[in-house]
């Protein structure tokens, strides 16, 4: 039988039993195989791909919407991958055009590398945020901090979800309802008995990545951001907005180094929604 063209596959809903085929995508194009990422990614999302004939994934995607289920108001696009072998053959075009054309009028972000901006900028998205990554080990420094922080227990959700409708502009219940299971850490910061700010650490490889990572100003963001620091071994990563400089010098004179800088981009609205002064970084750049 002849190889039908990549023009002729498919593109198939994926499921949580794609899990380690996501993976494997990833690992093929250098990445790590973030397996717990793509497994709440998966159930909290829909993802797109299509079957390599040969075995595996030719390409995978994945979808986060926000909102009422049956009328979503924002679509996060993250993990956007193409196997090495398939890649520069448009294979990647034809599936953010298929779920561009799936979400319909449903406003969409995404955040883009510098090798993925150009595509995105031809489907229309639109550059409206940048977000810097930094790695490290967090070294405190100076004296601490006068804000109040404690773990985050099942009586505080209802706040957490309230606050982060707020902030983030859209309803995500489905996904941050998933965080005491997903995460190792969950965090809030009280003022009054009141939670101003919350911050949830994940595991991913051999980090602990930090998001969502929601906060009244740039001192709840750092005592937040410490708290986590100083109840895991292992180095930090996170996403911050670049608008949120204070926090960036801060945790850069405390270890944290640069790694890269992606583009927030948009399709069919000018902004995002919320409220970015809150928001200081994403639970993952996958699902915003």
């Amino acid at each position: 039988m002849p190889t039908p063209s990549l023009a002729a596959l498919p593109i198939r809903r994926l499921t949580h039993r794609d899990l380690m085929a996501c993976a494997d995508l990833s690992e093929d194009r250098g990445w790590p195989r973030e397996e717990h990422k793509w497994g709440l990614l998966l159930s909290a999302g829909k993802g797109y791909g299509i079957d390599d004939p040969a075995g595996g994934l030719v390409t995978a995607c994945v979808v986060t919407a926000y909102g009422s289920p049956d009328r979503p108001t924002l679509g996060a696009i993250g993990m956007v991958l193409v196997a090495e072998r398939h890649a520069r053959q448009g294979v990647g075009r034809r599936l953010m055009r298929h779920i561009v054309a799936a979400m319909g009028p449903v406003p969409l972000t995404l955040h883009a590398t510098p090798n993925g901006r150009p595509l995105y900028e031809e489907l229309g998205f639109k550059t409206t945020a940048r977000a810097e990554m930094v790695r490290g080990r967090f070294t405190p420094d100076g004296p601490p901090s006068d804000v109040v922080t404690r773990a985050a227990t099942a009586e505080d959700l209802s706040a957490i979800l309230r606050l982060d409708e707020e902030v983030f502009g859209a309803d995500r219940t489905h996904v941050i309802t998933r965080l005491p299971a997903f995460a190792d850490q969950l965090r809030v910061a009280e003022d009054g008995g009141r939670i101003i700010g919350y911050a949830a650490a994940w595991p991913n490889m051999d980090t602990q990545v930090v998001g969502p990572l929601i906060a009244r100003d740039a001192e709840i963001a750092k005592a937040l951001l410490a708290s986590l620091a100083a109840r895991t071994d292992r180095p930090l990563r996170t996403d911050i907005d670049v608008r949120h400089e204070e926090l960036l010098a801060w945790v850069k004179a405390r270890g944290l180094e640069s790694v890269a800088f992606n583009a927030v981009m948009t399709h069919g609205i000018a902004e995002l929604p919320g409220d970015w002064s809150r928001r200081f970084a994403p639970l993952t750049v996958a699902a915003g």
